[in-house]
């Protein structure tokens, strides 16, 4: 065994239960033990919330969506599916149109996203667990429905069963045909949707958006070959990245090409910084209970001053007195850090399986904090907990070397 480490393990366990600096050294791992938990605790929850927005996006956005550089609206030509489509991996595309119009039902009438889709979109059962009301219908025997996101429903009092009042659907006409009189009724498109179905995802799609056929769009916005944007739906998640770069390499820099991720890029990092500052916060926390430490092992010091004499006598040198200490403080660290890991995992884990803390949000999504453990979470808050404590041992051990030997 190595000589400091048996000596400190000595010291650590020798030490009479009641006294002073067994207490502090008690606190002090309870406090290294803590701050590893909650280290723990809390960066397994951002991870988990991080998960279930992504969880969110994929019933909502496409895998890839190809959008102009400049601009709103491109030309997309069948050549230039036909080009998208030919690329290995891709799986199915759906050509979108989106803008703002005024919905109007019954006496209700609000500002919605409308998103006109074509009958691909359907087919990638991307709402399908999302519907809480009626069916996912867009287009029947030529008349156009509409799938309302729940806040609508809710704001306008949408019945879907009332099959003979359907939702209005207005919009300002091209600049070519707009008269001088701005509330004219002429001056606007309108045309009607049945409502088929109410979905809910989350309330910032649920308040905005409803879903249209994509001609119903072309003629509501007097468009032809223009889009939006274009989804794509991948064979292979894994291969995202690839066919990405591929899609890319096609269309040139005139589009942008975004993976699920980059289309949240605003959302996704700050719910990274917010990550990086409960960390930061945390591990100052952690800094400040490493105090503890710092006046145990001083304490230690003057308390053992004749036995580091007498090892001074016995030939050992500054180095290994210096070192005696460090371990000490090593036993202390790694101790509080393993009981803290130990009390992390399991605390998420039972959040996992029993989703015992709620969210205490009526009506919410999930009823419980999602949790979600990675290793790296694990692995640089150890490191950095054993450094912090490491670092407030390092003057006491300093000190008690440098005890003067009369």
């Amino acid at each position: 065994m190595n000589f400091p480490f048996f000596i400190a393990k000595r010291y650590f366990f020798a030490r009479k239960k009641t006294s002073f600096i067994s207490l502090i050294s008690m606190i002090s791992m309870l406090g290294v033990g803590v701050g590893t938990m909650a280290l723990v605790v809390v960066l397994s929850v951002f991870n988990g919330l991080e998960d279930f927005q992504r969880g969110l996006y994929k019933s909502f956005d496409a895998d890839l969506k190809i959008s102009p550089k400049k601009g709103k609206y491109f030309n997309c030509p069948p050549a230039l599916l036909q080009k998208i489509s030919k690329v290995q991996g891709v799986e199915s595309i759906t050509q979108v149109i989106e803008e703002n119009v005024l919905l109007r039902y019954r006496d209700a009438q609000m500002v919605v996203n409308l998103k006109g889709v074509d009958e691909s979109f359907l087919k990638q059962e991307r709402l399908k667990k999302m519907m809480i009301d009626g069916h996912a219908i867009l287009d029947d025997n030529g008349i156009a429905y509409s799938i309302v996101g729940s806040g609508i429903a809710v704001k306008l009092g949408i019945d879907i069963d009332a099959f003979f009042t359907p939702l209005e659907v207005w919009y300002p006409r091209n600049k070519q045909s707009k008269t001088l009189d701005f509330y004219a009724t002429d001056a606007f498109n309108k045309q009607n949707l049945v409502p088929a179905g109410i979905f809910a995802i989350e309330q910032q799609y649920d308040d905005n958006y409803i879903y249209a056929p994509l001609s119903f769009a072309q003629n509501l916005f007097e468009l032809d070959n223009q889009r939006t944007a274009i989804e794509i739906k991948v064979a292979n998640e894994e291969a995202t990245a690839n066919i990405q770069d591929k899609v890319q390499e096609i269309l040139g820099t005139n589009y942008i090409v975004q993976n699920q991720d980059e289309q949240h890029a605003s959302l996704l990092r700050a719910i990274k910084i917010e990550k990086l500052f409960v960390f930061l916060t945390l591990t100052f926390i952690i800094g400040i209970a490493s105090f503890n430490i710092f006046f145990s092992l001083s304490m230690l010091a003057i308390e053992k001053k004749e036995d580091v004499k007498t090892l001074y006598a016995m030939g050992a040198d500054s180095r290994m007195i210096q070192k005696i200490f460090l371990s000490e403080g090593a036993i202390v660290a790694f101790t509080g850090a393993i009981v803290g890991l130990v009390l992390g995992f399991t605390l998420c884990w039972l959040q996992q399986t029993y989703g015992f803390i709620s969210m205490g949000i009526v009506g919410a999504l999930i009823d419980a904090y999602p949790v979600k453990m990675q290793f790296s979470d694990f692995f640089f808050t150890t490191i950095v907990v054993v450094v912090i404590t490491l670092l407030a041992s390092y003057f006491p051990a300093k000190r008690a070397a440098n005890v003067e030997i009369v």
